[in-house]
């Protein structure tokens, strides 16, 4: 599908949410001379300074709840990353006809640089961060964000020039993509999550292949070739497959062995591969090496593969990919080294909200672990962990409203504590270590039921372990 730029000028355009992508998506649509309509079910104390900025800008807000008639008069509807397709005011006005945009979608159709796209239940934040990376230390300039950080359409409404776009991409986005198309696009694994918005794995799994759906024969497709799901929903894609983790007989892409990471694949002529790149028909062959880097355990490993073949389809080079990989020390909340108390150490893994999350965190240690779990539940299934608690962990720590299913879930697998807060439960967890012991935050589970986010509930844990000292 061709590309196009909605016309914007002196239409009524309703913004679904208020968070950091609608603020964005508000200065956009202003500066593009919309009428701006901001609805959102959080009341304004909830919604903060948004709120005056807002206001300061023109813009009608309609706050604490979802009004109809907005919905149903406007010219164009605009929704924010983690609004719910389902519900009635919106599936009303789809019915009759209104226009319904993602914010990456809206974004996209404004953006004419190449862009490298990462996606995955897992590990999507740090590869997207290290691509990037990866791409600066090519001597390219490089626009990173999405949904991390930055969102796109904020890259657009700033008008700035760069050489590639690199994006994380959730599957929540995903869901309203019309036209996204990336010119390299990462599928790092599906496992279970958010199913308490999908109805199962499968409809999840789609949602992630959506990514590729709209790239064409010249484009580039970077898969988990150990990840059967990510295998099944990309089996009819137009683009060009390169694998990493396992690569069959006739497979391109990435092989990681150790500590090292060996990239090969045929570079055709455009139309073939990647057409970023365009040169003679050759065979591209590099080495990488993770000795004395952040990229421990498999998981993480099969990250900076992913990566490093990215990077190499979109044109980054292999001095730079190497210099980054040496460099990278690894982003807030992600398996972040929080303090190192009398031989204790204290790991900050808040984003890890999924169970599939906790065991590539476990999977980086060869220490004993005390690990504090716990939340809000999004449907999981902790009983998968049981293996894996049972060969790194001492004890779990259990807070939040998760707690019992947890513990019913683990039952055997070790011993359990119940912590009231954060503080408590770094509190005994710390009594309960011994040096050379790991203290490791990595919930399983979503924020909300104590927390705003998960970067609040990750600075509760500093904030607790700064404490102890």
């Amino acid at each position: 599908m061709k590309k196009s730029e909605p016309e914007l000028d002196r239409k009524n355009v309703l913004v679904v949410g208020l968070g950091i992508s609608g603020m964005a998506l508000v200065r956009f649509l202003c500066k593009k001379g919309s009428n701006v309509t901001v609805t959102d079910l959080a009341s304004e104390d909830k919604l903060g300074s948004f709120v005056l900025k807002c206001r300061q800008m023109g813009v009608h807000l309609e706050l604490g709840g979802h009004r109809p008639k907005s919905f149903q008069k406007a010219d164009m509807i605009v929704i924010s990353p983690g609004v719910p397709l389902a519900i009635p005011q919106l599936i009303r006005a789809i019915e009759e006809g209104v226009p319904v945009f993602g914010e990456m979608e809206l974004a996209y159709r404004y953006i004419h640089e190449p862009i490298i796209a990462v996606t995955g239940t897992n590990g999507k934040t740090t590869t997207t961060a290290v691509v990037g990376e990866m791409m600066k230390h090519s001597g390219k300039k490089v626009f990173v964000g999405g949904n991390i950080g930055d969102p796109l359409i904020g890259f657009v409404e700033r008008e700035e020039k760069v050489d590639v776009v690199v994006a994380e991409v959730s599957s929540f986005q995903l869901d309203t993509a019309l036209t996204f198309s990336p010119k390299v696009g990462i599928l790092l694994n599906v496992t279970p999550d958010h199913l308490d918005r999908y109805p199962n794995l499968d409809a999840y799994a789609r949602a992630k292949g959506r990514l590729f759906e709209k790239q064409k024969e010249g484009d580039a497709a970077i898969l988990n070739g150990s990840d059967p799901a990510v295998r099944k929903v990309t089996t009819g894609i137009q683009s060009r497959k390169l694998f990493f983790g396992y690569l069959g007989a006739t497979e391109e892409g990435a092989i990681i062995s150790e500590d090292r990471i060996r990239v090969s694949f045929l570079e055709m002529g455009q139309g073939k591969a990647c057409d970023i790149r365009i040169g003679e028909k050759r065979m591209v062959t590099e080495h990488f090496d993770l000795t004395g880097t952040q990229f421990k355990g498999r998981y993480s490993r099969e990250n900076a593969a992913a990566a490093s073949l990215a990077s190499l389809a979109a044109g980054g080079n292999a001095r730079g990919i190497q210099s980054a990989l040496n460099s990278f020390k690894g982003l807030p909340h992600r398996l972040e080294p929080v303090e190192n108390i009398g031989g204790i150490r204290f790991v900050n893994d808040s984003k890890a909200t999924n169970v599939f999350s906790v065991i590539c965190a476990l999977d980086s240690f060869s220490e004993p672990v005390i690990l504090i779990m716990g939340g809000r539940d999004k449907g999981s299934d902790f009983r998968i962990l049981t293996d894996w608690v049972r060969k790194h962990v001492k004890i779990i720590i259990l807070i939040g409203e998760a707690a019992p299913l947890i513990r019913k879930a683990l039952a055997g697998a070790a011993s359990m504590r119940d912590a009231a807060g954060m503080e408590e439960a770094v509190i005994s967890a710390y009594r309960e270590a011994r040096p050379g012991d790991v203290v490791l935050l990595s919930p399983a589970c979503a924020s909300f039921d104590m927390f705003t986010n998960y970067t609040h509930r990750g600075d509760e844990f500093r904030k607790a372990v700064m404490g102890l000292k």
